[in-house]
């Protein structure tokens, strides 16, 4: 017997059509252009190779990059583990920003999986690791200590997008003491609207790179490895064994193509959306509002505590959703206008009003 209750309370609580959303930028649902590609999809069995959607966007992705070769994966997750695992062995070590995705929201996968040391460095209040800082990890050939092999960057930070000067330096400081380097770019897109640069350029110094389809740039599902050829070729046997092998998987690469050919530049307006955001419940004294030069599509408020629960249920009540306000982070992206952006405003006043 089916039991359907579940799906109809979640149903009857949260209508995407109805709520505006800043949880975050991986609640934005495919348009209709997006999900026309699936009608013309070449569709062929991708464990076979023969998945022409899934090739050509691998083949996209890399050459956007200035990779050799791309490998598409069903999470980012599942694509960070594999880059660490492709690049290290059991009992090698990984430096990671301590409060960077692959470090605390990862499950601690390449430890578990495999084997791979996790030792975290301390950030910089724009989210970047200073070099001194990197440079000091990296452990002397003894026996007593793990083997350093990789160090594992991002860009955007918490949507801070990183400068890149300080990307170059730390990869050529882990290059030119034998490590290699892994940016977990979820967001890459959106710091390559900030700063201008391209995506290769963003990426020249990293061995691989993690790029999502499924936040800011609107595809359902899925998320690419681009690197050498020689990685690749580990990361591919690698996905296989952690199950990410699938077949006609061209359904959803179909969308993940229509993302990096459409996507990428209206990013812009979830940037202006934030600012916008940003602008308007900073004038609301009972708030504050973390939003730096280098922040892109998202923004934290400060909320004093006695009003958290409060005005969580308040804006729940007038159709829009946050993440919880101990944390305070609200995500711009583009299933939400700048009508909306002025319509939350008007109703965080309101709060503080009545």
């Amino acid at each position: 017997m089916t039991n359907n209750y579940n799906n109809s309370a979640i149903l009857s609580e949260y209508n995407h059509d109805k709520y505006i959303d800043f949880r975050s930028d991986t609640v934005t649902m495919p348009s209709f252009e997006m999900l026309q590609t699936i009608q013309t999809a070449k569709l062929g069995d991708d464990v076979y190779d023969e998945d022409i959607e899934v090739l050509e966007l691998q083949q996209y992705a890399a050459e956007l990059l200035g990779k050799e070769a791309g490998l598409f994966f069903p999470s980012g997750t599942q694509s960070n583990l594999t880059a660490i695992l492709s690049h290290c062995q059991r009992g090698d070590e990984a430096l990671i920003g301590r409060d960077y995705h692959t470090n605390l929201y990862e499950a601690r996968g390449a430890s578990v999986l495999g084997g791979v040391g996790i030792c975290p460095i301390d950030m910089n209040e724009n989210g970047g690791l200073v070099l001194d800082d990197m440079v000091s990890q990296i452990k002397e050939d003894d026996p007593h200590y793990a083997v350093t092999r990789l160090l594992c960057l991002e860009n955007t930070v918490s949507g801070q997008a990183q400068p890149q000067k300080q990307i170059d330096a730390l990869a050529k400081a882990a290059h030119d003491r034998g490590l290699s380097v892994h940016l977990d770019g979820a967001r890459l897109f959106n710091a390559h609207i900030h700063s201008g640069l391209s995506p290769k350029e963003l990426t020249e110094n990293c061995d691989s790179v993690s790029i999502c389809l499924s936040k800011g740039l609107g595809a359902p599902v899925g998320s690419l490895l681009v690197s050498s050829n020689e990685v690749i070729v580990k990361a591919k046997r690698i996905r296989k064994i952690l199950g990410g092998s699938m077949r006609q998987v061209g359904v959803i690469a179909s969308c993940g193509m229509y993302a990096l050919k459409n996507n990428i530049a209206r990013l812009q307006e979830d940037h202006d959306n934030t600012k916008l955001l940003a602008q308007g419940l900073s004038e609301i004294p009972e708030l504050e509002v973390d939003y730096g030069e280098n922040q892109t599509n998202m923004l934290f408020v400060n909320c004093p505590k006695q009003h958290r629960a409060s005005l969580e249920q308040y804006l729940f009540d007038n159709h829009i959703r946050i993440d919880s306000l101990d944390r305070g982070r609200m995500v711009c992206h583009l299933g939400i206008s700048e009508k909306d952006i002025k319509s939350a405003i008007k109703t965080f006043q309101q709060y503080f009003i009545s």
